[in-house]
C-alpha cells in the first residue's frame, strides 16, 4: 500500500481456497449454516469472487443470490439478496446478520422451504488472500494513472476490496494515498465513493482511469 511519504507501492494478491465440507440443499439450511461458518466464508462468497471472475459481470453479484436464483429458482429471494451492498456494512458480522435476516424474513411468508430440485447444493468455502508485491510504484497522479492502466487487476482488488473489510480501513488505499500524499481531496472523495460491488474489476479499473484523466485535464496536466 502507500507508505507514509509520497510513494504508492502497488501490491497484488492471490487466493488460497478451502472447502469447508458444509453444504445446503434448501434455503433454511443456507441460513442455518451461515450462522456457523467462519467469517472468511462470508467474505469468500460476497467479495473474493470478484478476484476469481475478473472480467465477468454476473447477473447475481454474490454467491448466495446466484445459488438461490439459478439452482433453487427462487427469483424473489435472489433479487433481495442481490441488492445487499457489502460496502454498506462496517463488518463481516453485520453483513452476515443482514443476509440471514433477509432469508429468514423471506421464509416466514412461505408454506414450504424452497430447495434444490435438479440443481447443485450450495457448498461453503473460505479463502485466504496472500499479498504479492508487484514492484510497481507511483509518486505523482500521472504515474498512478499510468500504473493503474497496466497493473494486474488483482492489485486493484487488494487495494479496494481487501482494504475495506478484512483490513478494516475506513477508505480504500487509493483514495487514502491521493488524499494524504497528493493532497487532492476532491479526487480522493470521488474514488472513495466508488462502489466496486457494482461491476467487474475491469470496470472498476476503467472508472479509476476516467476519474484520474478528468482531474489531469482540469488541472492542465494533459
Amino acid at each position: 500500500m502507500a507508505d507514509h511519504g509520497t510513494t504508492f507501492r502497488f501490491i497484488g494478491c492471490s487466493e488460497i481456497q478451502e472447502i469447508l465440507g458444509k453444504q445446503a440443499e434448501d434455503e433454511r439450511a443456507l441460513a442455518e449454516l451461515l450462522e456457523e461458518v467462519p467469517l472468511d466464508s462470508v467474505y469468500f462468497h460476497t467479495h473474493s469472487y470478484f478476484l476469481r471472475q475478473r472480467f465477468i459481470e454476473r447477473t447475481y453479484p454474490n454467491d448466495f443470490a446466484e445459488w438461490v436464483g439459478e439452482q433453487v429458482r427462487d427469483h424473489v429471494l435472489a433479487e433481495r439478496l442481490s441488492v445487499v451492498d457489502p460496502f454498506g456494512f462496517p463488518s463481516l458480522d453485520s453483513l452476515r446478520e443482514e443476509i440471514i435476516s433477509i432469508i429468514d424474513d423471506h421464509l416466514s411468508g412461505m408454506v414450504s422451504v424452497p430447495r434444490v430440485g435438479f440443481g447443485t447444493p450450495f457448498y461453503f468455502n473460505r479463502s485466504r488472500i496472500l499479498e504479492v508485491p508487484t514492484g510497481l510504484e507511483a509518486r505523482t497522479l500521472r504515474e498512478f494513472r499510468d500504473t493503474i492502466s497496466t497493473v494486474d487487476v488483482s492489485a486493484i482488488y487488494y487495494h479496494v476490496f481487501e482494504a475495506h473489510l478484512r483490513l478494516q480501513r475506513e477508505e480504500n488505499d487509493f483514495s487514502a494515498w491521493i488524499r494524504s500524499a497528493l493532497r487532492l481531496s476532491d479526487l480522493a472523495d470521488q474514488i472513495r465513493a466508488l462502489n466496486p460491488y457494482l461491476g467487474s474489476l475491469e470496470r472498476l479499473r476503467s472508472s479509476l482511469l476516467a476519474m484520474c484523466d478528468d482531474h489531469l485535464v482540469k488541472s492542465g496536466h494533459r
